[in-house]
C-alpha cells in the first residue's frame, strides 16, 4: 500500500478496567482512588520514617526508600489518567501522551527490578558477610547501586520507546487496556514486528532475567548460610528480614514475567489487563505494608514519631 493511502493515528482509544456501564465505572473509580490513596500515604510514610529516624538510617531502608519514591512515581503515571477516564467515561489518549507514559511506565518498571535485585545483594552481605558488611556496602555503594538501578530503567526503556516510534500506526486505535504498554501497543502497528518483538524481549529479559538471577543467587547462598546456623534465634532473625523481600519479588516478577516474556494468548483478550492490575495498581500498594507489617525497626520509628507528637 502507498503511503499516500495510509491515514496515521493520532489518538488511541483505551477500553479501560469495565464495560461502559457508568455504575461500574463509578465503582471502580472509587475503589482505583482509595488504593491510589492509600499507596500514596503508605509509600510517604515509609520515606519520612527512614528520612527522619536515624536507626533506620542503613543500607536496607536506603534501598526502601528509594524503592517507596519509585513505587509513587510508578501509579502516578497510570492511575490519575485511569481516574480522570473512568469519570469521564472517555477512554482517549494523544499519540504523544501515549508515547511518554510507555516511556515512563517501562522506566519505573525496569528501574524496580533492578532495584530489587540491588535489595537482594544488600541481604546476602549482611547475612553472609557481617564481618565486612559495613565496608563493603558503604554510602559510596549503595548510591552506585541506586544510580545503577535508575539510569539502566531509564536506558531500556528509552531503546524500546526509540524503535517503536520508527514503525507506523495506521490501523485500529483501540487499545485493550487501562493505559498505554508496549506489548499491546505492538497489536497495532502496521508492519511486520519480529525484530522490534525481539528488541522488547531482549530488554526484557535483561531487566527481568537478568536480576532475577542475582536475586536467585543471593538467597541460594543465604539459606546455605542460615542452615548452616547454630543459633536458632539467628535463623528466625534472618528468614524473616528476608522473608518480606521475597513476597515483594515473588509478586512483582511473577506477574512482570507473564506479561513480557510469556507469548500472548488469544483465548483470554482481558488476560494481559487482569495482570497489569496486579503489578500496577496491588503492588505498589502492598509494598510498603508488607515491608512494615513484620518490621519491629519500623514500628520502633513510628512508635517514636508518634510519641514525638504527642509531647509536642
Amino acid at each position: 500500500m502507498g503511503t499516500e493511502n495510509l491515514t496515521f493515528v493520532t489518538e488511541f482509544i483505551l477500553a479501560g478496567l469495565s464495560t461502559n456501564h457508568r455504575k461500574t465505572q463509578i465503582l471502580l473509580f472509587l475503589v482505583i482512588l482509595l488504593v491510589y490513596l492509600f499507596t500514596l500515604v503508605g509509600n510517604l510514610t515509609t520515606i519520612v520514617l527512614v528520612r527522619t529516624n536515624s536507626h533506620l538510617h542503613t543500607p536496607m531502608y536506603f534501598f526502601l526508600m528509594h524503592l517507596s519514591g519509585l513505587e509513587i512515581c510508578y501509579v502516578t503515571t497510570t492511575l490519575p489518567q485511569t481516574l480522570a477516564h473512568l469519570l469521564s467515561g472517555n477512554g482517549s489518549i494523544s499519540f504523544s501522551r501515549c508515547m511518554f507514559q510507555i516511556y515512563a511506565f517501562q522506566s519505573l518498571a525496569g528501574t524496580e527490578c533492578f532495584l530489587l535485585g540491588a535489595m537482594a545483594y544488600d541481604r546476602y552481605l549482611a547475612i553472609c558477610h557481617p564481618l565486612v558488611y559495613t565496608t563493603a556496602m558503604g554510602r559510596w555503594c549503595q548510591w552506585q547501586l541506586a544510580s545503577a538501578s535508575w539510569v539502566s530503567g531509564f536506558l531500556l526503556a528509552l531503546i524500546n520507546v526509540v524503535c517503536t516510534l520508527h514503525f507506523p500506526f495506521c490501523g485500529p486505535n483501540h487499545l485493550n487496556h487501562f493505559f498505554c504498554e508496549l506489548p499491546m501497543l505492538l497489536k497495532l502497528v502496521c508492519a511486520d514486528t519480529p525484530v522490534l518483538e525481539a528488541i522488547l524481549l531482549g530488554t526484557a529479559g535483561l531487566a527481568i532475567l537478568g536480576p532475577l538471577f542475582v536475586i536467585l543467587t543471593s538467597y541460594g547462598l543465604i539459606l546455605s548460610s542460615v542452615l548452616r546456623m547454630q543459633s536458632t534465634s539467628g535463623r528466625h532473625k534472618a528468614f524473616s528480614t528476608c522473608a518480606s523481600h521475597l513476597v515483594v519479588v515473588t509478586l512483582y516478577y511473577g506477574t512482570t514475567f507473564f506479561m513480557y516474556l510469556i507469548p500472548r494468548s488469544r483465548m483470554a483478550p482481558d488476560r494481559d489487563k487482569k495482570i497489569a492490575v496486579l503489578y500496577a495498581v496491588v503492588t505498589p500498594l502492598l509494598n510498603p505494608i508488607i515491608y512494615t507489617l513484620r518490621n519491629k525497626d519500623v514500628h520502633k520509628a513510628v512508635t517514636k514519631m508518634l510519641k514525638r507528637k504527642s509531647f509536642e
